[in-house]
């Protein structure tokens, strides 16, 4: 407000001055007398004044149409010149503006109206570092791999842009299924941008699946010094590394490499279950039985796991049952209330044939935790204990369909493994591999034939064939046994009056209640 009454009173006063000043002009005598060509002209004081302006004015107008002459001239001539950035400007704003549109476009998913919008934009700007990003983008969500490609291509000619370029021709061999190719271009992204989080994944787990074992620890240092990952991450993925490229060693004459890199993984993660298994493998290779022992039993306080517990039974191949639980008992008071350890435990009362502590092994399993080999544990138990078969095919036809414990699981995409293995088979996931519960048990289990040694020793017209009582357990459960099969078989008592039955014989007689009947009721009757 302050700054327009300002102005009002300045123009007013620039009026009153100018009409002063004419006032004055006309009261003054004279004036100038021009002659020129014969021609006479004569003027007062005031319209000399006028004429001096106005002679000042088409002065300035023939200066500033000769500059506009000569920069017409540059301008024909290609220099740069007012007249050229006045265009320039405007080709700019019509660039952003197709520019700006295309990324609303590419927001929107309209992957074709982005790349009208991209090409556009590149014909007003000239700057492929942009607009091909745009096009490349556009191109991907409509699935035209070649125009993206294509984009990506120009995307590698410009420095600034070069990483893009070959990340994105790198993920188009990804989706094509091309991972030899796919690998070069993550080690050439990885050399331009060594901290990028996703190149050093990406080349990781393509590294992990061409065994790649010593270029996968090299990522992994750099990951390391990136701080992308924590310290404890970092042993854990290099033990497993290390392990992996344990396994690959088979041949005799790298049997000591093997060793000291399944050594190495075990003591970068003590509680990585497959290295502690493979140390102590290898201990047990140089007849060192003590160190396997410490590595199994540390690892055991970490995970009781049953692959620990069969290499601990390998360190004492040929003990008997009654010494192999004694010796078992290390493992078995670290963790005992642990499912694994209880199970464990019933395993080794029924090779010593003490069905009944193999019950109060068990505990309250068969109720808060009635997997496959835990209702076959209990199967066994009620055979050792003589009771009927149909009370032993109640149990087992519950075990057909009980859910199987812990298995190895990815935790990416909760496919089930039969095998710890490092990179997931299904979505090629790098150490996502972990023992727990399936949410849904994909795999099948055992028929009923296959079980049928646990409760019928030969069939009709045959040898009477052993009884292999704990091995079948482990079988229904997915999980190796500790015990020898000649332990099994003779930790099993044997009837004279077994028949042959076949798989579809395997039911609960009288509509399932058998398997419903209670326990105290199911051992009365097997005593009976």
């Amino acid at each position: 407000m302050l700054l327009s009454l300002i102005k009002i009173l300045a123009f007013v006063a620039a009026v009153a001055g100018l009409t002063w000043g004419a006032a004055r002009l006309t009261d003054v005598t004279g004036g100038a007398e021009i002659a020129m060509a014969g021609y006479e002209v004569t003027l007062g004081p005031l319209q000399l004044v006028l004429a001096i302006a106005l002679l000042a004015l088409l002065g300035w107008l023939l200066f500033k149409a000769l500059g506009l002459l000569l920069a017409l001239l540059h301008f024909i001539n290609g220099d740069d010149t007012a007249v050229s950035r006045w265009f320039s400007r405007s080709r700019e704003r019509k660039g952003y503006k197709a520019l700006g549109d295309g990324l609303v476009a590419l927001a929107a998913g309209e992957g074709e109206a982005a790349m009208a919008k991209g090409r556009k934009a590149e014909r007003y700007l000239r700057r492929p570092e942009i607009t091909s990003i745009l096009v490349a983008q556009g191109a991907e969500l409509v699935g035209d791999r070649k125009t993206a490609e294509g984009a990506y291509r120009d995307l590698v000619k410009i420095d600034r842009t070069r990483f893009v370029g070959v990340r994105g021709l790198m993920r188009q061999r990804l989706a094509e299924g091309d991972t030899d190719t796919a690998m070069k271009l993550a080690q050439k992204a990885f050399e331009l941008k060594p901290r990028h989080v996703e190149t050093q994944d990406t080349l990781l787990r393509l590294q992990a699946e061409a065994h790649d074992w010593s270029g996968a620890r090299a990522t992994l240092e750099a990951k390391r010094r990136s701080g992308a990952l924590p310290r404890n991450v970092v042993r854990r993925r290099d033990a497993v590394l290390a392990l992996s490229e344990a396994r690959d060693v088979i041949d005799e004459t790298a049997s000591i490499e093997m060793r000291e890199k399944a050594i190495e993984a075990n003591r970068l993660s003590p509680d990585l279950i497959p290295a502690a298994v493979m140390a102590a493998r290898s201990y047990l290779a140089v007849g060192n039985t003590r160190y396997a022992t410490r590595v199994i039993r540390k690892a055991w306080e970490a995970e009781p796991h049953p692959d620990l517990a069969q290499v601990f039974a390998e360190i004492a191949p040929e003990e008997d049952a009654q010494a192999r639980l004694k010796r078992f008992s290390v493992l078995l008071k670290a963790r005992p209330d642990h499912p694994e350890t209880r199970m464990l435990e019933a395993e080794l009362m029924i090779a010593a044939e003490q069905f009944n502590e193999a019950r109060r092994a068990l505990g309250d399993l068969v109720e808060t935790d009635p997997t496959a080999r835990v209702l076959t544990l209990m199967a066994a138990i009620e055979r050792g204990r003589g009771a009927d078969d149909a009370v032993v095919r109640g149990w087992l036809t519950r075990a057909l369909t009980a859910p199987r414990g812990p298995q190895w699981v990815c935790e990416n995409c909760h496919n089930v493994h039969p095998h710890w293995e490092p990179v997931c088979s299904n979505c090629h996931a790098f150490d996502t591999l972990g023992w727990t519960r399936p949410a849904e048990s994909g795999t099948t289990l055992p028929r009923g034939t296959e079980m049928l040694p646990l409760i019928v020793g030969g069939g009709v017209g045959r040898a009477e064939a052993p009884v292999p009582a704990v091995a079948e357990v482990r079988e229904a459960g997915a999980t190796a046994s500790p015990l020898p099969a000649r332990d099994a078989a003779a930790s099993m008592p044997r009837t004279n009056g077994d028949k042959e039955m076949d798989e579809a014989e395997i039911v609960v007689p009288q509509g399932d209640k058998t398997a419903a009947r209670s326990e105290a009721e199911v051992v009365t009757e097997g005593r009976k």
